[in-house]
């Protein structure tokens, strides 16, 4: 069971065929409620860590949802990370929610776009965490 647990969100909107970032915000949970994040020298590594495990699912769903012919209008993701008292990652639950401005899921796309997320260059240098999870939800 995770002794701490760090929890952040995503909201973002975009432009073109290529799901280029048009506007994004980014929060973080601190004592039972979301405030905006503030990256700077003064951050917390650990902040600055769970942010890169973000926005590197980020890239690759967004960037994978185009390569399927995904074209997303907005999209909200999330990730929990939970560590256990010596600070080794025992959680890791990342979620995508995209509305679509054009193209159609297929179940082998979701599952492609997940497949590409878990090999994001972040992920991929993480130790294997048990029962991680990777989910995406597309709608028009």
């Amino acid at each position: 069971m995770s002794q701490r647990n760090f929890d952040m969100r995503l909201r973002c909107r975009y432009e073109g065929n290529d799901n280029k970032v048009s506007r994004l915000e980014v929060e973080r949970l601190v004592d039972g409620e979301w405030q905006a994040l503030d990256l700077g020298i003064m951050s917390a590594g650990f902040d600055i860590f769970v942010y890169s495990v973000l926005t590197c699912q980020h890239m690759y769903f967004r960037v994978n949802c185009a390569e399927r012919g995904l074209v997303l209008d907005s999209a909200e993701g999330s990730v929990r990370i939970g560590t256990d008292a010596d600070w080794k990652i025992d959680t890791l639950v990342v979620n995508f929610a995209g509305g679509l401005s054009s193209g159609t899921p297929r179940p082998e796309d979701i599952d492609y776009i997940v497949a590409r997320m878990k090999q994001c260059p972040v992920s991929r240098n993480l130790r294997e965490v048990p029962g991680a999870q990777s989910s995406i939800e597309l709608s028009s």
